[in-house]
C-alpha cells in the first residue's frame, strides 16, 4: 500500500497541511498512523467530509 504525507493529501484534497493534521490527530482518516512526527495516509483515502458546516438549507434564495 502506498502512503502520502500530510503535505501532499493537503495539495490533493485543497486544504491547509494543518487541517489534514488534525483529521489525523482526530481519527477522522481510515487507516492513517504516525511515524516520528510525520503522518501516514493511504494514498486512495478520499477526503472526508467537513463537519464543521452544517448545511440547513436557511441559505438558500425563496
Amino acid at each position: 500500500m502506498d502512503y502520502m504525507t500530510a503535505s501532499q493529501a493537503a495539495k490533493k484534497w485543497q486544504i491547509s497541511q494543518r487541517r489534514v493534521q488534525v483529521l489525523c490527530s482526530e481519527g477522522r482518516i481510515p487507516g492513517v498512523f504516525k511515524l516520528g512526527e510525520a503522518w501516514a495516509i493511504p494514498s486512495d483515502t478520499e477526503k472526508p467530509e467537513d463537519k464543521r458546516r452544517k448545511d440547513d438549507g436557511s441559505n438558500e434564495k425563496v
